[in-house]
């Protein structure tokens, strides 16, 4: 047996599949041996391994048992003459396995060997190759000067930022989502240290190879796609606690006792600089936008109110206390409005800070009316400088998104998609995406060959320029005729200016990813219930909550035309409270909901809906969930509450 691959998964079904795809294509012509360890995964990635890959050696745990300690499961059946700890977010070339292997063969030296890592979108991550964390390495990296000095020999050596990309060296440390090492090594100095729950093991692993008098080689003669870089966003107080806490657990194991003391203590004044970093960063990145969107709306109401003043009740006069309490109160309301109306969910979307907008104004209008005489101002004020705000604000946003600002990202569907395959593999893409129902303006596709047909744009060996001509802004590979490899290549050649798709010809998804600090992307068949989501269930119950209160505030009044007045009080308490829903199914193979009073169905007089279609319209409300949606169903049927 020449090579054992070790795969750990948690819950990243489809990036694993398309992994173990590749890894099959590379080890084809050698003696391999593939183990899956699956940590307790709740997305069916067992069943998939099992249906799709049953040569795989699949080792499963009813519980998350850590990235170290589910390695050393397989490492003890492992029988190949070499390990490769593979994460299940990579993608690697079919020339990958027989060009390490060649290596490692020629070099008996070399206890370990890792390659050249890419983001999805073809950019190198310099954790490929590492320096040992020492406390001045780790005083420069946690002062950020080894990012303001990336060449530098003496401030960059924990990213050893001064050793070329594309040559071969020996360093210190490996990055674990691949690394190739000698089985008699690994048995040597042991495998993953099991006190690592997360980070960090791949550092003690590197050091206690080089301890034992072998040598870490970067070897950039082949490249792998690693989706999610570090796997967790690393302005998380979560990945800032594991991270450093790691390095703390690598010191008292490794450093001498008179370097030890000074680099712990340098370490944990570090986990509080940056968990307090962390959390204001966290904090301004959630505020940001609400909070120039109240000054907008501020200063919108202030100019409005200066102008109305000035040309047209030029001789009234509002106390300037009474007019900013209300103007502060009213901002909090149109802000409060388009929270609630999605309008800082991403991708943004121009509607939905309308919507949120008009209804706050309504919001403000009807709370004027209730306001005694004294404190009153003109409704002129109230509607015009909503108007002055709202444009304001959308303005503001075209401005954030011309200057590409981080974190403001629109929803383009016009932009240009071209698929790279033949066309029984384009019509795959095609059908998969119609299938998940998500919506691309796909310019055309290319050929895999050196012909193509006549409605084809062109051939792959020209993917750069015709990319550049259609001005394509994403580009999805067919694995199937097209190796990884091409593909890697091809990310690598086109730039990072395009996001790039791949599909394994003959799966359900398409993966992706756009930055190393974030989660993979994903199209699959699989139904995504909109229903589910976090903004989903919050705008929800904000629609119930706010109607639940105009409901009682107005009770004088609208009890008279309701249908049920004898439990009109229980049912608007019941869904203040959160134990009943205003709108909802009883579907069970829909996510559930809390009981509902009014179901999704429109009013429909003198038919009666079939079961059929109620269940789609069920489905629809579930799978496309809008808060507008709810209001307008409320509106239509207020009466039968």
């Amino acid at each position: 047996m020449q090579l054992s691959v070790i795969i750990v998964n948690y819950n990243v079904k489809y990036f694993l599949e398309h992994c173990l795809l590749s890894v099959f294509r590379a080890a084809s012509g050698l003696s391999c041996e593939i183990f899956v360890v699956d940590n307790n995964s709740s997305d069916e990635s067992v069943e998939m391994v099992k249906a799709k890959f049953p040569s795989v050696i699949l080792i499963e745990n009813w519980q998350n048992a850590g990235f170290a300690r589910a390695n050393n499961q397989a490492v003890d059946k492992a029988k190949g003459k070499y390990i490769l700890y593979l994460n299940p977010d990579t993608i690697v070339p079919e020339d990958c396995f027989t060009k390490c292997l060649a290596y490692m063969e020629a070099h008996e030296e070399v206890g370990a060997l890792g390659c050249r890592l890419i983001d999805g979108k073809g950019e190198f991550l310099p954790e490929s190759k590492r320096g040992f964390p020492s406390a001045d390495v780790a005083f420069y990296k946690i002062t950020g000067l080894s990012g303001l000095f990336k060449k530098s020999k003496y401030f960059n050596r924990y990213h050893v930022g001064y050793l070329p990309e594309f040559e071969v060296n020996e360093v210190d440390v490996l990055a674990g989502c691949f690394m190739w090492c000698r089985k008699t090594v690994i048995d040597k100095v042991g495998s993953f240290d099991t006190d690592y729950f997360m980070y960090g093991e791949d550092i003690d692993l590197s050091y206690k190879i080089k301890k034992a008098g072998f040598k870490n080689v970067y070897f950039p003669e082949t490249s792998i796609i690693h989706y999610k870089g570090e796997s967790t966003k690393k302005g998380s107080l979560n990945y800032v606690k594991m991270f450093y806490q790691a390095m703390i657990i690598f010191a008292k194991k490794h450093l001498r006792s008179s370097k030890k003391g000074l680099f712990i203590v340098l370490i944990q004044v570090a986990i509080y600089i940056r968990a307090i970093l962390a959390m204001f960063i966290n904090l301004f990145g959630i505020i940001r936008l609400p909070l120039l969107d109240a000054i907008l709306v501020f200063a919108s109401l202030i100019a409005t109110k200066n102008f109305w003043i000035s040309n047209i009740k030029t001789e009234t006069h509002y106390p300037a206390s009474v007019l900013s309490t209300f103007f502060i109160l009213y901002a909090g309301i149109w802000i409060t409005s388009v929270y609630f109306n999605g309008g800082y969910d991403k991708p943004y979307r121009a509607s939905r800070i309308m919507r949120g907008m008009l209804i706050g104004g309504i919001l403000s209008i009807a709370l004027y009316g209730l306001l005694p005489e004294q404190y009153r101002f003109s409704r002129g004020i109230t509607v015009l400088g909503a108007l002055l705000a709202t444009l304001l604000i959308l303005l503001s946003r075209k401005l954030m998104i011309w200057l590409k600002l981080n974190g403001i990202e629109s929803e383009d569907r016009s932009k240009q998609v071209m698929i790279v395959g033949s066309p029984e593999e384009e019509n795959e893409i095609r059908r998969l995406l119609n299938q998940a129902h998500i919506e691309k303006k796909i310019a055309g596709s290319l050929s895999p060959f050196e012909n193509k047909e006549n409605y084809q744009l062109g051939i792959f060996s020209n993917i750069k320029p015709l990319s550049k001509l259609y001005q394509c802004a994403e580009i999805i590979f067919v694995q199937g005729t097209l190796s990884f490899k091409q593909i890697i290549d091809s990310i690598q050649d086109i730039g990072t200016h395009i996001e790039y798709k791949i599909h394994g010809y003959g799966t359900d998804s398409i993966i992706g990813s756009n930055s190393k600090n974030t989660a993979g992307d994903l199209y699959t068949t699989e139904i995504v219930y909109g229903i589910t989501s976090a903004a989903s269930r919050r705008n929800k119950r904000s629609i119930d909550m706010l109607c639940a209160c105009c409901f009682l505030l107005l009770s004088p009044i609208l009890i008279w035309f309701a249908k049920n007045k004898s439990t009109y009080f229980l049912h608007h308490v019941l869904v203040l409270e959160g134990d009943m829903t205003y709108i909802g199914y009883s579907d069970p193979q829909f996510p559930a909901l809390k009981p509902h009073l009014l179901s999704v169905l429109p009013p429909m007089h003198g038919f009666e809906i079939p079961a059929d279609n109620e269940e789609h319209l069920n489905w629809l409300y579930a799978k496309n969930y809008s808060a507008w949606h709810d209001v307008k169903l409320i509106w239509m049927k207020w009466r039968g509450i």
